[in-house]
């Protein structure tokens, strides 16, 4: 009696469960999207549909990708083919305690009836090592299949020696196609589904909820019951789920943004090469997608002014003032007026010539500094506060450049063993093409003395 009572509440906790849940596909056909791992040359293709006589085997794996594109859903159909029990552990809420209880029950049902387990571990980066570790030996000594989940980069996130014996798999956002699918089959679906007689999806309806969902399946059905649950009070002729229905039911549409996680250092990098390339419009859209997901403007601006030195430099010396400026002026006026700002800036930096000579020679420095190590500074240019220091050479020999004309004397101030490194190697483009040519005069000048010794000549009186 009690399995009865049980049994049937299971099934009216099914049944009352939200849309997203009711609607995960309980068999491989039904999986929609990660062509790459589940379509006809998938890398999982050989576990989810094999040959009649292949037995399927799954086998240690951590699954990276975004919320909401079919993690979870993916393992249970691996552990449902390959006659696995399937257990579940949370790594935000799961301890020590935890993790042991689930291996003993492994242990005692692969002693009482050979039945392997496999383990899925729902944001496994948040596991601490020891946790990690633990797991990792119970995989390697074939008491588990392990199937970690994550939406961290595992290269960064995941213990070295449990990543190196996990086959890492990509989940990528659902497309739109893949999208339009789903909310139609929520639609059509009458055990399952939305469950609202007359209910139509409308093309702009069905674009709005794409946008909105952004790839996540969990983010476009939920949308699509809030929208439902909004037109239940509609006659069955006026169900029709339109961009301004779905608008009204969601309210403002807020980004998928994690400030901490991949998407943050994605979007930075791709607002980095698209001023870097020269691309205004990319270039506003990426720093915009970051404020309008939360991103400080702060943040923003100080990648701008890295990249003012890094990718202009002295092409164009103003860019760095103006994004010194940028930082000072959001950090007065605050969001949302500092995004004019951060657009101002965004554009011109991309529109401004372009130099990485200033990188190029902190690279060449750094270079030269881990090859030769600490040389000696020249005794003609050190320090000399003291009388001591002074008796040892040092300031002995220097040539005080406005005692000279023009302002320079023709010497390389570099220690002797580096005297002629070119460290800074400016373009052709904007203003650095000026200073190109000055460099090019003032070493053509040090060259010819280099073998000379030169007496100091005075500025004329007149100043000429």
């Amino acid at each position: 009696m009690a399995d009865m009572f049980q049994k049937r509440a299971r099934e009216l906790a099914a049944a009352q469960a939200p849309l997203a849940e009711r609607m995960r596909p309980a068999a491989p056909e039904d999986f929609v999207g990660q062509d790459q791992l589940v379509g006809p040359q998938g890398s999982l293709r050989g576990v989810l549909h094999p040959a009649p006589d292949a037995r399927p085997v799954v086998r240690n794996m951590l699954l990276w990708g975004p919320p909401g594109t079919g993690k979870t859903t993916l393992a249970r159909l691996l552990a449902e083919r390959s006659g696995l029990a399937f257990e579940t552990l949370s790594a935000t809420s799961s301890g020590v305690k935890d993790v042991r209880e689930l291996l003993d029950r492994a242990r005692l049902r692969l002693g009482a009836d050979g039945k392997g387990t496999l383990v899925f571990i729902d944001e496994i980066h948040r596991f601490n090592k020891a946790q990690q570790d633990s797991l990792l030996h119970a995989a390697e000594d074939g008491l588990i299949t392990l199937i970690g989940a994550t939406t961290e980069n595992p290269s960064f996130e995941v213990n070295a020696a449990l990543l190196s014996r996990c086959r890492v798999h990509v989940l990528k956002p659902l497309d739109d196609d893949a999208l339009r699918r789903l909310a139609q089959r929520a639609i059509d679906d009458p055990a399952r589904g939305v469950r609202l007689p007359g209910l139509v999806l409308a093309d702009d309806g069905a674009a709005a909820l794409r946008r909105f969902a952004g790839g996540d399946a969990r983010r476009l059905l939920n949308a699509l019951e809030s929208t439902a649950d909004l037109l239940a009070a509609q006659p069955p002729a006026g169900r029709v789920i339109t961009a301004a229905a779905v608008e009204q039911a969601l309210g403002a549409r807020m980004l998928r943004y994690d400030r901490k996680g991949d998407e943050h250092y994605d979007l930075a990098s791709a607002m980095i090469k698209s001023v870097r390339g020269s691309d205004p419009h990319a270039a506003i859209y990426y720093a915009i997608r970051m404020l309008r997901g939360g991103e400080p403007p702060e943040f923003v601006l100080r990648r701008l002014a890295i990249l003012a030195s890094e990718d202009i430099g002295n092409a164009d010396p103003g860019a760095l003032n103006l994004a010194a400026s940028a930082i000072t002026v959001a950090g007065f006026i605050g969001l949302p007026e500092a995004e004019y700002t951060v657009c101002q800036v965004a554009a011109y930096l991309a529109l401004a010539p372009k130099s990485n000579a200033a990188a190029t020679a902190r690279a060449e420095a750094a270079r030269l500094i881990a090859e030769t190590g600490e040389v000696p500074v020249p005794l003609n240019i050190r320090n000399a506060p003291t009388g001591l220091m002074k008796e040892l050479g040092h300031g002995k020999g220097y040539h005080y450049a406005h005692d000279y004309e023009e302002g320079f004397f023709p010497e390389s101030l570099l220690p002797e063993a580096l005297r002629g490194a070119r460290l800074y190697q400016p373009t052709e483009r904007g203003f650095e093409a000026r200073l190109k040519a000055r460099l090019e005069e003032l070493q053509r000048r040090v060259d010819e003395a280099q073998n000379q010794s030169p007496e100091p000549t005075k500025p004329d009186p007149q100043g000429a």
